[in-house]
């Protein structure tokens, strides 16, 4: 069993939305597939993976440092100890091999996204979806298919009114969502809460809006949406300040004692425990947001999580950034508090397989092998050209 070839082609995600900090015009990322020797139905064992959207494609890191070292290992060094199926954990060393600590950037996302390939071969290889692959060999308890999802949306669009907000906010309520997300930041305070006004008027009980400000505000001006924002029962408050900046996350909670939402710009484990050590967070009402395929991937994450237990923090507290089907299947096999949605965005990479609906805000995951891109038509036909 070994490695025969990983590949990786980079893909334009380019749309005229933008948040707070960032636009999505020349946005893209990288796609990865991990070919595998092992035959199943009369076809090699292929991975995939990608990298999330905010970050863009890591091809020539990959192509550079992390596929060589693959590719040049021994095939038993990358093997579990009984030589059963690829071991990700010594894969994953294997690619950090003279690899310094910290400047976690841009390497964590080139190795996050082909440690993803390496996890959906891994349970094709078992035969397993991954949740149920995860449950069995890292789980405390069985794998729950059913996810709560939200719906990320709201960006600011050119020449967008209130009317076209508040459109897109009931489609998503129409499709099922019963938590939805729009940004803050990237207008003034009073422009903001005329949004947030503007989306609340068209959900019903029992439905929630998130907000984002995408790490825009210092110090007065988070306090500033603090005190404003206190008014509305939101679902949280995300992201106020730059991601490192522990010291204004800790500040807040004595300006906004509802839930706030943060970690998806922590690209490790000991930035993440930073944050939980330093940034003041609320194991009772916070959420943490770390994205794997961000963040050197599932192997890091596993430490994360580990981390986070230590710390007196439960699992279920953790609902991924991405959007992507990765975290859907780490919420459903290690107990997540659920995964972030984009119903319309970012396509063909966001999304679920095809026929999965969401229902009073959960969908149900399907029992397809890995990870389950090939059960999403759009995306797995660009998967097949760069595995052909």
């Amino acid at each position: 069993m070994r490695i025969v070839d990983i590949r990786e082609k980079t893909f334009p995600i380019s749309s005229p939305i933008r948040n707070a900090y960032i636009d999505f015009s020349k946005m893209t990322l990288s796609l990865v597939a991990v070919i595998t020797d092992v035959i199943r139905d009369g076809k090699p064992v292929v991975g995939y993976g990608f990298n999330s959207n905010g970050r863009y494609g890591q091809g020539q890191l990959m192509r550079e440092r992390f596929i060589p070292r693959v590719l040049e290992a021994s095939e038993e060094s990358l093997l579990l100890e009984d030589a059963s199926n690829l071991d990700p954990h010594k894969v994953w060393a294997c690619m950090f091999t003279n690899e310094k600590p910290g400047g976690h950037g841009e390497r964590s996302v080139a190795m996050g996204t082909i440690d993803m390939a390496l996890w959906d071969a891994t349970a094709k290889i078992a035969e397993k979806p991954l949740f149920r692959y995860l449950a069995e060999h890292y789980g405390d308890a069985p794998a729950n298919p059913k996810v709560f999802v939200y719906a990320a949306g709201g960006y600011y669009y050119p020449g967008q009114d209130h009317s076209q907000l508040k459109d897109e906010m009931r489609s998503y309520i129409d499709r099922g969502y019963a938590v939805v997300k729009k940004k803050i930041g990237g207008a003034d305070l009073g422009e903001d809460l005329r949004r947030i006004d503007s989306v609340l008027s068209v959900l019903q009980d029992g439905q929630k809006l998130a907000v984002d400000a995408n790490g825009r505000f210092d110090l007065d001006t988070a306090i500033a949406y603090a005190k404003a924002l206190s008014q509305y029962d939101l679902f949280w408050y995300e992201e106020p300040g730059d991601p490192l900046d522990f010291e204004l996350q800790a500040a807040l909670r004595n300006y906004y004692p509802k839930p706030m939402a943060t970690g998806e710009n922590l690209f490790s484990m000991q930035d993440a425990r930073n944050l939980i050590r330093y940034g003041g967070m609320r194991a009772d009402r916070d959420w943490l947001q770390f994205d794997c395929a961000l963040s050197y991937g599932l192997v890091e994450y596993l430490r994360t999580l580990d981390m986070l237990k230590q710390h007196g923090w439960s699992a279920s507290r953790c609902v991924p950034h991405g959007g992507h089907q990765m975290s859907l299947n780490i919420a459903a096999g290690l107990g997540l508090g659920g995964n972030e949605s984009y119903p319309d965005l970012f396509q063909p990479f966001g999304g679920f397989p095809d026929g999965v609906r969401v229902e009073d805000g959960f969908v149900t995951l399907p029992e397809l092998p890995g990870i389950g891109f090939e059960g999403k038509s759009d995306l797995y036909a660009l998967m097949q050209g760069l595995s052909a």
